[in-house]
């Protein structure tokens, strides 16, 4: 197994490049994701340009969690991901970009879209990101590289506000906005505006938003909103003061405003072709015991990233901050859903 070398990014955190020696299943915060769908989650990067205040994977320059960002070799990610189409059938397919970061940090973004559009199987590639890093001349590439839609993260139309939720000064939301003209007047990609719903922080901004959307004609070919619920996560920020929704009371607002903007904004998987499909095997039990190589630092401060001796799947290691990089360990699997492996050392 070939241990990675790290790099130090200019935020003082590690830069693990991510080879054919490791396992793209297993790892959230890189790779391919399989819940049992015709979507396939694909994560080429960790990195994020934004700090978003309600972010639920704690990314960009301000986390302080974080110990490593990773970024996954352009022909690595490719060919795993032709291999995962093969065994689900290869029809009907979505290859969803949608990084714990933001993909459009991902260098290599273009081919990337290309490569995916390319597989056999594949009707879809879509991908999520709040645009800071879009202009004109990439938008015409990731058209012409095969991009079939982009859900726009807008969070708020102020501007002062905009930057708040974002917690960045440097975020223009009118030069997003304007874009999301050009992504309809000017392209083939089709445009879903996403935004994160945080009660008592952008309550007035989000019918602005859908009157945002029906004005530049978003949702040609699919939903034109998706509007994203403000979730607390363990390792996610928090919003100072706020208390996340129940579902139930989630949808009923969104009925609300439904009814108030006279546009479909409860979704269905059906709404985007979603179905069930054949999903990867769980290839290791809770509790089952495994023998593990040390490869890289983990995603997390305590944890490492880990490589079955089989090679087949990778994990996360967590209470491993006295564990080094090459050592080999015995542990035990704590969480397996959806192939996404936790484990604690023995």
């Amino acid at each position: 197994m070939k241990m990675l070398a790290l790099v130090k990014t200019s935020i003082h955190k590690a830069l693990v490049e991510i080879d054919e020696s490791i396992p793209l299943i297993g790892c959230i915060a890189f790779g391919l994701i399989d819940r049992g769908t015709n979507v396939i989650q694909v994560r080429p990067i960790s990195t994020c340009p934004l700090s978003c205040m309600f972010c639920s994977t704690n990314a960009g320059p301000k986390s302080r969690i974080r110990q490593a960002e990773y970024i996954v070799a352009l022909n690595h990610m490719v060919e795993e991901f032709r291999n995962l189409v093969k065994f689900k059938g290869e029809r009907a397919i979505e290859a969803h970009i949608d990084t714990v970061g933001d993909p459009l940090t991902y260098p290599h973004i273009i081919e990337l879209v290309h490569g995916l559009h390319q597989i056999k199987g594949v009707e879809t590639v879509s991908m999520q990101t709040h645009g800071v890093l879009l202009n004109e001349k990439l938008l015409d590439r990731l058209s012409s590289a095969g991009l079939s839609r982009i859900n726009l993260s807008i969070d708020a139309l102020d501007s002062k506000l905009a930057k708040k939720l974002a917690d960045a000064e440097s975020y223009d939301v009118s030069r997003i906005i304007d874009l999301t003209k050009y992504i309809v007047e000017n392209t083939s990609i089709d445009l879903l505006l996403s935004p994160v719903w945080v009660p008592g922080v952008n309550d007035q901004e989000i019918p602005r938003i859908i009157e945002l959307a029906s004005k530049v004609g978003a949702g040609k070919r699919s939903p034109p909103l998706g509007i994203q619920k403000y979730n607390v996560h363990k390792h996610g920020r928090k919003v100072k003061g706020i208390k996340a929704l129940r579902w139930k009371q989630f949808y009923a607002k969104l009925r609300a405003w439904e009814k108030l903007c006279k546009i479909k904004l409860v979704l269905r998987p059906e709404d985007f072709g979603i179905h069930r499909r054949l999903r990867l095997p769980i290839l290791y039990r809770r509790l089952e015991k495994v023998k593990l190589h040390v490869v890289a630092s983990g995603w997390l401060r305590r944890e490492k990233l880990v490589v079955t001796m089989q090679g087949d799947r990778t994990m996360t290691l967590i209470n491993a901050e006295n564990i080094p990089v090459g050592a080999k360990v015995k542990a035990h699997v704590i969480a397996n859903k959806h192939n996404i492996y936790l484990a604690e050392a023995t």
